[in-house]
């Protein structure tokens, strides 16, 4: 009877390991197939999951996700430890054992959230282009610091004076939710309920890996690093919660995160949309011609520069040899995911910014 159920098992682990094949086989399928996808997955299976685990998650005040991370962590370490030998004789098993557990992650993640790296474009939803010339993007870059430098002095009433929000990190979480329910008014495909965002109980090391926030796809929890600077923080809780809402690729939710914060009514919300916005274009504009970024960058306000700076000294607070890595695992992911230009593809939020204000202009 045992070595029957010992076959029986072996069996069951066998055709779950196997089974990637033809999960692969269909993602790659359905990923030719944007409308499906689009009709019966971000607007059909998707929204009734993650509601269903930001209404089972969210009223907890801290990550349940990272809490499971850390378990399943410690639980797998754990296995390691104390199977090694079993391991050791039995490499073929253990192999098999892992494929196993691949097969289950990969399935559970692409039902719960991955089948939105193959949605419809962002940019079809808004009617907008999603590709900018250079004389765009430098055009674009000059309204931005006009914006920026006036909002500013309308803030601080000196052009000189660095620009202090004065929320705290929970304030903005809800202030961001609140604007959420707004814009879904004029953009329904935004609508976010049963909110479930939340600050990372590993905000540290997150800092140090470079990341400012993430979604936890098993759970729905948009986590942001409490570290990020409330110069920052309005537009990545912005970019998390578009996560939620079904937008997987990174420079749509940075779209995203722009529009839903700079259409806030709170001017400390816009001050922190538009310097963001700026930020990415002048980097646009540098990798076309130095000289014009250099020229664009000395028009800013002192006080606006001071801002920038502290972004800069945030950054180098936390540079260490194992970010590129980190990085590079991370642009991998991105590009295994329909992401061809893996993490470059955040900076792509440019041409969605212009897209977006050649049809409503600044």
């Amino acid at each position: 009877m045992r070595v029957y159920r010992t076959t029986l098992k072996n069996k069951l682990r066998n055709g779950i390991a196997l089974s990637i094949i033809p999960q692969i086989a269909i993602v790659i399928w359905l990923s030719s197939r944007p409308d499906l996808i689009e009709k019966y997955y971000s607007n059909g299976i998707y929204p009734i999951v993650s509601a269903f685990f930001r209404t089972l998650f969210g009223w907890i005040p801290f990550s349940v996700g990272e809490i499971i991370y850390t378990l399943l962590i410690a639980l797998g370490l754990r296995y390691l430890i104390i199977r090694r030998k079993k391991i050791k004789a039995n490499k073929l098993a253990f192999l098999r054992d892992v494929v196993m557990v691949l097969s289950i992650f990969y399935f559970t993640f692409n039902l719960v959230w991955g089948l939105n790296y193959y949605r419809e474009p962002l940019s079809n939803r808004l009617g907008i282009q999603n590709e900018a010339t250079y004389e765009d993007i430098k055009k674009l870059t000059s309204d931005l610091i006009q914006k920026t430098n006036q909002i500013q002095v309308q803030i601080t009433g000196d052009s000189t004076l660095i620009v202090q929000i004065p929320y705290t990190r929970n304030e903005v979480f809800e202030k961001t939710i609140r604007n959420y329910e707004a814009l879904a008014q004029q953009l329904p495909f935004l609508d976010y309920h049963r909110p479930s965002i939340k600050n990372s109980i590993y905000s540290l090391p997150s800092s140090y890996m470079g990341i400012g926030g993430y979604l936890n796809p098993f759970t729905n929890e948009a986590q942001v690093n409490e570290k990020t600077l409330l110069f920052r923080f309005p537009v990545v809780s912005g970019h998390e919660i578009g996560h939620q809402v079904g937008y997987s690729a990174e420079n749509e939710t940075n779209f995203i995160g722009y529009l839903v914060t700079v259409k806030n009514e709170d001017i400390y919300f816009q001050y922190s949309a538009y310097a963001y916005a700026l930020s990415y274009c002048l980097n646009a504009v540098h990798r076309t011609d130095e000289n014009a970024s250099r020229e664009l960058y000395a028009q800013l306000n002192e006080g606006v520069i001071k801002n920038y700076k502290e972004l800069q000294e945030y950054h180098e607070a936390y540079e260490n040899p194992f970010e590129p890595v980190f990085k590079s695992v991370f642009s991998a992911f991105l590009k295994a995911n329909n992401q061809e230009d893996g993490i470059q593809s955040y900076g792509k939020v440019v041409d969605l910014m212009v897209g977006y204000h050649k049809r409503y202009p600044l």
